[in-house]
């Protein structure tokens, strides 16, 4: 009997250190999803994309029209207000880019 239990502890103990990492993984996406730092609209990957804290003040630009919004783009992570595009980075969720694409 002791065998048994002793085998059932042993797998029991390398199923939960195989989890751990997945269990990991969950939790710090979770634990930082407001800490990504505000894209900064002068960098140059901002520029280089056109992006805007307002979409509102794109209206000029040729590939804009009305309604697109960072917020309603299929690069933008909810969770984190992040961009596909914009890398450890936040954006304005009322924003806009050039590579703005709509939702599938």
């Amino acid at each position: 009997m002791a065998n048994k239990s002793r085998r059932d502890f042993m797998r029991n103990s390398m199923l939960g250190l195989a989890a751990l990492p997945l269990g990991a993984g969950i939790l710090s996406k979770t634990a930082f999803a407001q800490e990504l730092p505000r894209l900064d609209p002068s960098s140059s990957n901002a520029q280089a994309l056109n992006y805007v804290e307002d979409a509102s003040e794109a209206s000029d630009h040729p590939a804009y029209e009305e309604g697109e919004r960072c917020d309603n783009c299929m690069f933008f992570v909810e969770e984190t207000e992040g961009c596909q595009l914009f890398p450890g980075n936040s954006v304005e969720p009322g924003g806009w880019c050039q590579s703005w694409t709509a939702q599938a």
